[in-house]
């Protein structure tokens, strides 16, 4: 058995999730669990400028061209114009600045680009800035929890893998809450990270208050992490077990109401004085976390569907939302694979070989530690997006992102130190440098035509960097290995770097996104989703005809209203909220509105009009306001309004 230690960064760099060093998995040379010894660090290492360079690859590519997204999600972005005009809109995550109804989720997303744009004014730009700054922030706290874990090669390779991976260069030039959920989870690991090397209670609470921050994002999503996390305290923080208890029991409590206050808050004030809850059907808040955003997330339900969604589970077991049928392999089906999943190959069997060389560490040990915190929340994250049954979306994975970046650069780090402390398995790193690479290719295969000329490469490289670190590791040719590395890392994220580019080159709008070139399976491809413009003769005789109504207009669905919000900034009534799915108002309501002149038109959208047509999806109430506008309104003649082709405007009311 080979002993000699590697220090990281001194012998070789090796693939974006695969670098020989010394490193995760053993106790030679600098402790991988803590900061890397700095004194025998490189000068290239101490002076930071390769995590410079990535941070600013980093800031490059989620900023390039960021207005040509436009509207983004013009639901969530109608939200955000209404957070910059009303500050009860903003507080409730409301549609429209007269707050008749909430979008789908709690608004702590909606506040940091509102925020943004109250600041520099409302525009795509603006919107989208705090988005990209969280993918930036979230790459160098990546980079940062690696190396105290890892050393600084390691570091290196996983916020590259992450930073390129496609579906965070997507979702972090969007406008969806997934880009702060993301963030958080990564900071709340950074406190909890410091809570395994100090075991102070106060950095476990900091990590509490992050995750619930992240609930207040995106609900019971932002718990996926919290198996990892408390196991990881659980089983390695330093105190004694009895001490470690009642920490976790304090960032318990922390987290309930760190995540509980805006929950509790919008259940208690009387539903005559706030909105309406979106996609729930008795108006409550609770529902909206337990159903749409909790348990039918996994199990499915009838319930409303939110944006890009539907409701329930698939016939036949499958799931709604473009993220393919639940199963196990579903990470790897056409519609995910190639958002997330290029590097699971390498970082599932660095993980593993991780596991292996920690067996017989010391309980606090941070080199398991590390394992055991990414592993988790990896395998957690994986096995909930795969077996959802509800509505899911291929963007949804990237809160997985980080884990599988983190497990696949460390992993090449615990791979290689297996082959220089077992001679026998030499020929793991270069098999899962050829098993990643070949994975790579049947990526890029699935969609016929599309750089025609990147597989081939990708195949040569495999072959090139696999025998060069197979022959340097044998005959200990440390610039072999190295040439050889550079050449695997290449190689290795070759394909989530052309789907990354293609993501920006061809920015999508819409309520459905994903990244690189559309498979024909995820519905939504680059160009894909659903998007609409306001028609602006039709704004213009809405403002000038409006009277003393409380509400510009009002029509079924935010693809109807948002456009129009977002263009105008006025009150818009969305009749059953994101899809018209929502019994708000009632039929009786809506004529009480009329009654009392707060809206005196109602746009029915669709080719042609007419009762039933509405937003997609729409409820029975929806229909039935439809059919009672049809009835007792007034149809304005388009000529009128300069031949809109937004629908057909109705005249309610006197």
């Amino acid at each position: 058995m080979e002993t000699t230690a590697i220090r990281p960064d001194r012998d070789t760099v090796v693939p974006a999730g695969a670098a020989p060093g010394g490193g995760p998995g053993g106790h030679e040379g600098p402790s991988p669990g803590s900061a890397v010894d700095r004194g025998s660090a490189s000068p290239i290492s101490r002076s930071g400028w390769i995590t410079g360079a990535i941070g600013t690859l980093t800031a490059v590519l989620y900023t390039w061209s960021l207005s040509s997204v436009g509207d983004a999600n013009s639901y969530y972005t109608a939200a955000v114009k209404s957070a910059t005009v009303s500050w009860k809109a903003f507080f409730f995550g409301s549609i429209d600045p007269g707050n008749f109804i909430t979008v789908d989720k709690p608004p702590a997303a909606l506040w940091v680009q509102a925020l943004s744009g109250r600041i520099f004014g409302f525009s795509s730009w603006s919107m989208l800035l705090p988005e990209a700054a969280a993918g930036v922030a979230s790459v160098l706290i990546l980079h940062h929890l690696v190396r105290r874990w890892a050393g600084d090669t390691a570091a290196h390779l996983s916020a590259l893998a992450f930073a390129l991976t496609p579906v965070a260069v997507v979702m972090f030039r969007y406008n969806n809450p997934d880009a702060l959920l993301t963030l958080l989870c990564l900071a709340g690991a950074w406190a909890l990270w410091k809570a395994v090397e100090t075991g102070r209670t106060r950095h476990l609470v900091v990590s509490a208050v992050l995750i619930g921050l992240a609930f207040d994002t995106k609900m019971l999503q932002a718990f996926l992490v919290l198996p990892a996390f408390i196991g990881v305290y659980l089983l390695c923080g330093p105190p004694r077990l009895r001490r470690r208890i009642a920490q976790l029991a304090a960032a318990a409590v922390t987290l309930v109401v760190a995540g509980g206050w805006w929950i509790a808050a919008v259940a208690l004030i009387p539903a005559s004085s706030r909105p309406y809850v979106g996609s729930t059907q008795d108006n409550s808040i609770i529902s909206l976390l337990t159903g749409y955003n909790g348990l039918s997330r996994l199990f499915g339900s009838s319930g409303p569907g939110g944006p890009g969604g539907g409701a329930g589970a698939a016939p036949g077991g499958g799931s709604i939302g473009f993220g393919g049928t639940a199963g196990p392999l579903r990470l790897f089906n056409s519609a995910l694979g190639g958002q997330v999943a290029w590097l699971i190959p390498m970082a599932g069997v660095g993980l593993v070989a991780g596991l292996w060389l920690t067996r017989r560490a010391p309980r606090t040990d941070r080199a398991r530690a590390g394992w055991l915190l990414w592993g988790g929340w990896a395998l957690t994250a994986a096995a909930v997006f795969s077996l959802s049954r509800g509505v899911f979306h291929p963007y949804y994975t990237v809160q997985l992102a980080p884990a599988v970046a983190a497990l696949a650069g460390a992993g090449g780090l615990a791979l290689w130190r297996l082959g220089r402390t077992h001679r026998a398995m030499i020929w793991v790193l270069p098999a899962a440098v050829v098993v990643t690479a070949g994975w790579a290719v049947i990526l890029l295969d699935r969609t016929r035509g599309y750089d025609r000329w990147l597989p081939p490469l990708v195949v040569a490289g495999a072959a090139v960097g696999a025998a060069g670190l197979w022959a340097g590791a044998h005959l200990r040719q440390r610039s072999l290995v190295m040439a050889a590395a550079a050449v695997a890392t290449v190689t290795l994220l070759a394909g989530p770097t052309a789907y990354a580019v293609t993501s920006i080159r061809h920015a999508e709008t819409g309520s459905l996104v994903s990244a690189g070139p559309s498979t024909g399976d995820t519905g939504n491809g680059p160009g894909g989703g659903i998007t609409s413009s306001a028609d602006t003769g039709l704004i213009a005789y809405l403002e000038s005809h409006r009277g003393s109504a409380r509400y510009l207009v009002a029509g079924t669905g935010s693809q109807t209203t948002a456009p129009i919000i977002i263009a105008s900034g006025q009150p818009v009534i969305t009749i059953g909220g994101f899809n018209g799915a929502d019994p708000a108002p009632t039929l009786t309501q809506f004529e009480h509105l009329v009654a009392t002149g707060q809206v005196h038109y109602v746009l029915v959208s669709g080719a042609g009009g007419g009762p039933g047509v509405g937003g997609p999806g729409g409820s029975g109430t929806a229909s039935a306001i439809d059919s009672w506008v049809a009835t007792h309104g007034t149809v304005v003649s388009s000529s009128t309004i300069g031949g809109s082709t937004a629908g057909t405007l109705y005249r309610v009311g006197s």
